[in-house]
């Protein structure tokens, strides 16, 4: 594995994201919103929840972002039986000298692909959210620190709801982001068939070109930038009125003070700005715009709305509250 603390080149860190980002989208197609939330989590330092039907390249796209990092992946079935152990690990015991020995469990790999977390019960849930949140795993008096390259992406399916155990709000909020994902339109959809013949004959010719991985000092460097992105003062007071104005919807419409009950909490702000940040440098850009705040603004907010009985019965969905927010707050 590379030496994760010898700083890398600016230009050559630029040169291996721009090459991961056109590596993604080479696989991943139809689902740009997915590729790039995935990128801004990875970068910001977060972790990232996916909601979407079946088949919409969920599973695929981190496991396409593991292909292109110099990093270990792992993939968790969540399930009903799943026990807290089966994620963190447990302790082993040695019959031959009487002691005990922690195996680690698939949490400490870089990348976790928790698929369809709401099918395993809260204490399975509990563990994996304190992990994301604390970057360690504590058993009995021990506690051991997770990588530092460490991303968890969790899907949920939306569409079915039996034998499924809901996250509750406090533990969405530790999510980066929430994203949304939809079907293909008919000229992606005909890309992903021509994609996935030229990948099965390549696998049947055992004949796939090798693929050339970025080491983790390049995102580790990158996150590093992306902290130092400039944002005007105008533009943070900017975003903090968005974040405060979900608090105080109806300073700004009796509708929005009807509809929401609970807003976003400072760990949305924090996540607003280092999303924000981390879009811009995306682009290019060592500055962060407005429009950089308002389109991660949904991603970023959705999942930290708790909506009232009347916005539920007016079908008043949490995109709708942050869309109207967006068009009343002032933008600098």
């Amino acid at each position: 594995m590379n030496d994760h603390t010898t700083p890398v080149p600016a230009d050559s860190v630029r040169s291996a994201i721009s090459g991961l980002k056109e590596f993604i989208e080479s696989r991943i197609i139809g689902q740009a919103d997915l590729v790039e939330s995935l990128l801004i989590a990875l970068l910001a330092d977060g972790h990232l929840l996916v909601e979407g039907a079946p088949g919409l390249a969920k599973t695929r796209a981190v496991r396409v972002l593991a292909d292109g990092i110099d990093a270990s992946f792992h993939r968790i079935q969540f399930t009903p039986d799943l026990l807290p152990a089966d994620l963190t690990g447990t302790e082993i015991y040695r019959p031959q000298d009487g002691s005990f020995r922690f195996q680690q469990g698939p949490l400490f790999h870089n990348l976790v692909l928790a698929d369809e977390i709401n099918r395993a019960p809260a204490k399975v849930q509990s563990a994996l959210l304190e992990a994301m949140a604390e970057r360690q795993i504590t058993v009995g008096l021990q506690t051991y620190h997770l990588p530092e390259l460490f991303l968890v992406m969790a899907t949920q399916n939306p569409l079915e709801q039996e034998g499924t155990y809901p996250l509750p709000e406090a533990q969405l909020d530790r999510f980066l982001m929430h994203v949304r994902i939809d079907y293909p339109a008919a000229a992606d959809e005909r890309r992903i068939l021509q994609l996935a013949r030229s990948e099965a004959a390549e696998e049947a010719g055992a004949n796939a070109s090798p693929r050339v991985r970025i080491p983790q000092a390049a995102v580790l460097q990158a996150r590093r930038e992306v902290l130092g992105v400039f944002m005007s003062e105008p533009l943070e007071q900017y975003l903090l009125q968005l974040v405060l104005a979900t608090r105080n919807p109806q300073v700004y419409s009796n509708e929005l003070g009807r509809w929401l009950q609970y807003g976003a909490s400072p760990r949305g702000s924090i996540a607003l700005d280092r999303c924000a940040r981390a879009r811009a440098w995306l682009r290019g850009r060592d500055y962060v715009t407005p429009d950089d705040i308002q389109a991660v603004a949904a991603a970023v907010l959705r999942h930290r709305l708790i909506l009232s009985y009347e916005a539920e019965a007016d079908a008043i969905t949490a995109d709708r509250i942050v869309g109207e927010l967006l068009s009343l707050v002032a933008v600098p």
